[in-house]
């Protein structure tokens, strides 16, 4: 039996990668639709070659006497030499040695190793700077060996070594079955052929097939169509862990899965009637109680009373496909929300800009008391829903995680107690709210107004799921994550806040489908769908995670990950209402909707600073080259053209004690600088006066 050398590996395959995973499964189709065992090499090679890049791979025989190398045929590059014929490999250096000692071999340079430093331009002269050898063992003697070689010098990775193992060792089995179903093939010709007489045939008939029979890593078997086997190879108790007896004594149909039984039965007996061989997969029972996933190849015999079956266990490969499939899901699914995210931010931005003179101007006239008290109150709802429409857009944007976020060190603990009295109020006298924290918490790397918003939110939706009261148990706590999960947070140090009910819990569709923006089980008119994905949204653009654990009649436990920080809450600074009157100054109001700059300007003339306006950076830039007395500049950021950051930059370069503030309805991280101060649209007189007080005292 020939057998390739594999060295033990520490750990297991989790370093393939998911390429190389559907690179074997693809390979398992080219060895289907191989024609010859030059072809399944070829095929092989081929694939390896072009995945890992190298100059040539290939498989071949290997003369232990004279050392020498034969190979049929071999996968090269485009320019890269063949080896086709014969190849001395003493004239290359001693890692034959190795080979017949069944190492495996993986040279980085071979101008570096012993083994080849000698004949390192030979080496070289045939595109095999480094290398990796693969032994191929037929009893204890060295046959056979797969090369590949890559004409530059390469720190083989463990990755790699681990995918060229992997094929090496599938080409065996392949090779192995191919040779096995072939021998099958000829050994059943020659049954039908032979002469009773012939007694000499008869011998190596049988020696071939006792050899086969004894040597195959398949599980071979001779059973009949009433459902007995009345012969096994050793490899079913390797495989399986049965004895001989157990699987002679017992009918094979008790060995299947339940669900595999019928389907299986139906196929031996159609194979019964047709008398020609078929395929199928089914789950067939281990003696420790487990399944192995076997794929069978089986033939009728002539005598028309019994079949030869061949079943090669799948069980790992059809495990690598299941992981595969859960990863391609994973990325589409990731694909779509970073799609909407993207669609939503950008309505967001737009929408922002719409509600800036909208909600300025709705100031301005509450704040000048225009109009009779009926007035008012109509100015007073439409502020009201201004304020409703500038909440959805915020959700909107910390769903597409571009919310402009105020990232600080922020006391969960005090936080959540801050808050237990109007969640109480929030959720009703029917639910009883638990609040379990602790005052050792380390600091979390949070918005604390962004993150009142999600407790509440979440909050609410553990009240709409208890809707004949129960309990809302909010808790705080610290945790480390060592290891990357399926949905969970990267590694690292983390406060977990979770929100957990005694609620109707949620089904498998709708657990999968909760982040997902507008949708909502609470029926028209009573939510908008998007209060978790807001707080997916806030998690993930903090650097952390949201999960979500429920089943019906169970309740909920949604928990809110985020990073921990050793950094300590500064200090809010606090403003007078002298402060807020602003300091005569003249000011450079940037924006390129009309619209908006109207309304801040007429915000700014009522703090007192003279303003001059301009509709894009690149106007701007002429006004300040101009030398015009400016003590402030007040830009928006996303404009045609040059960005409001671009022009702040420009500006300190030019005018570095001139101040600038940053106008926006769009965060991305890398879109402003850090260091730039922010004014979030939409914004009222108050919020524009305390940004402009801030300037003037930094």
């Amino acid at each position: 039996m020939t057998n390739f050398q594999r060295p033990a590996m520490s750990g297991s395959t989790a370093t393939t990668d998911f390429g190389h995973l559907r690179a074997l499964i693809e390979l398992t189709d080219l060895f289907r639709g191989a024609n010859s065992l030059a072809d399944l090499s070829f095929s092989a090679g081929r694939m390896l070659g072009q995945i890992l890049r190298v100059s040539r791979v290939g498989f071949g025989t290997i003369d232990p006497e004279s050392d020498t190398l034969f190979v049929a045929k071999d996968w090269t590059a485009p320019g890269v030499e063949t080896l086709q014929g014969s190849t001395p490999l003493r004239d290359y250096g001693s890692f034959i040695d190795s080979l017949k000692e069944g190492k495996f071999i993986a040279i980085g340079d071979v101008r570096l190793d012993d083994r080849t430093a000698s004949a390192s331009s030979a080496l070289e002269g045939r595109s095999a700077r480094s290398f990796v050898n693969v032994p191929v063992l037929e009893g204890g003697r060295l046959v056979a060996v797969l090369f590949v070689n890559s004409d530059r010098t390469r720190q083989w990775s463990e990755a790699e070594l681990d995918f060229i193992k992997e094929v090496a060792e599938r080409t065996r089995t392949a090779v192995e079955r191919s040779r096995s179903e072939a021998a099958l093939r000829e050994s059943e010709g020659r049954l039908r052929t032979v002469n009773e007489t012939l007694e000499t045939l008869v011998a190596v008939r049988s020696a071939e097939r006792d050899r086969l029979w004894s040597l195959s890593q398949d599980m071979l078997a001779r059973a009949d169509y009433s459902g007995m086997m009345s012969a096994v190879s050793p490899a079913w108790g390797q495989v399986l862990g049965w004895t001989e007896e157990e699987l002679l004594t017992r009918g094979y149909a008790t060995f299947m899965h339940p669900e595999d039984m019928p389907p299986t039965l139906a196929a031996i007996g159609k194979m019964g009637e047709s008398r020609q061989p078929t395929r199928f997969e089914n789950r067939i029972a281990t003696r420790d109680g487990g399944w192995k996933n076997i794929e069978w190849t089986v033939a009728p015999e002539p005598d028309g009373l019994n079949f030869i079956a061949i079943g090669r266990d799948v069980t790992k490969t059809r495990a690598r496909e299941k992981e595969l499939g859960v990863a391609q899901e994973a990325l589409r699914q990731a694909q779509k929300m970073e799609a909407m995210g993207q669609l939503t931010g950008g309505v967001a931005h737009d929408f922002n800009n719409l509600l800036t003179p909208i909600v300025g101007a709705l100031d301005m006239l509450q704040r000048r008391g225009i109009g009779g008290e009926r007035e008012q109150r109509l100015i007073a709802g439409a502020v009201q829903s201004a304020e409703r429409a500038r909440t959805l857009v915020q959700r909107l944007l910390a769903f597409a995680r571009r919310q402009p976020l105020r990232p600080v060190p922020v006391d969960i603990a005090a936080l959540v107690r801050g808050m237990a009295d109007l969640v109480s109020s929030t959720t009703g006298p029917q639910i009883r709210v638990e609040v379990v924290v602790f005052d050792d918490l380390p600091y979390a790397k949070a918005d604390p107004n962004q993150l009142e918003m999600a407790l509440l939110n979440l909050s609410v939706n553990a009240r709409d799921a208890m809707p004949d009261g129960g309990t809302l148990r909010i808790t705080a706590s610290a945790e480390t994550v060592r290891i990357m999960g399926a949905a969970g947070p990267p590694p690292g140090n983390y406060v977990r806040m979770s929100v957990a009910d005694s609620g109707i819990g949620m089904d498998e569709e709708t657990l999968s489908r909760a982040v997902e923006p507008f949708y909502s089980t609470k029926g028209v008119g009573k939510g908008t769908g998007l209060g978790l994905s807001m707080v997916h949204g806030l998690a993930s653009q903090l650097g952390g995670a949201l999960t979500i654990k429920s089943k019906p009649g169970q309740g909920a436990n949604v928990e809110l990950w985020l990073p921990q920080t050793h950094a300590v809450p500064e200090a809010e600074p606090s403003f007078s209402e002298v402060d807020l009157k602003g300091s005569r100054g003249t000011v450079l109001l940037v924006d390129d909707e009309e619209l908006v700059r109207l309304s801040t300007a007429d915000m700014l003339n009522e703090l007192g600073y003279e303003i001059v306006e301009a509709a894009s950076a690149e106007e701007a830039m002429r006004v300040i080259d101009s030398g015009l007395g400016l003590n402030i500049i007040l830009t928006d950021h996303l404009m045609p053209g040059m960005t409001g950051t671009e022009l702040a930059q420009m500006t300190r370069r030019k005018r570095p004690n001139l101040a600038v503030l940053i106008m926006s309805g769009y965060a991305e991280s890398d879109g402003i600088a850090a260091d730039l101060p922010r004014l979030t649209k939409p914004f009222r007189k108050i919020d524009l006066a305390a940004s402009l007080a801030s300037l003037d005292r930094s």
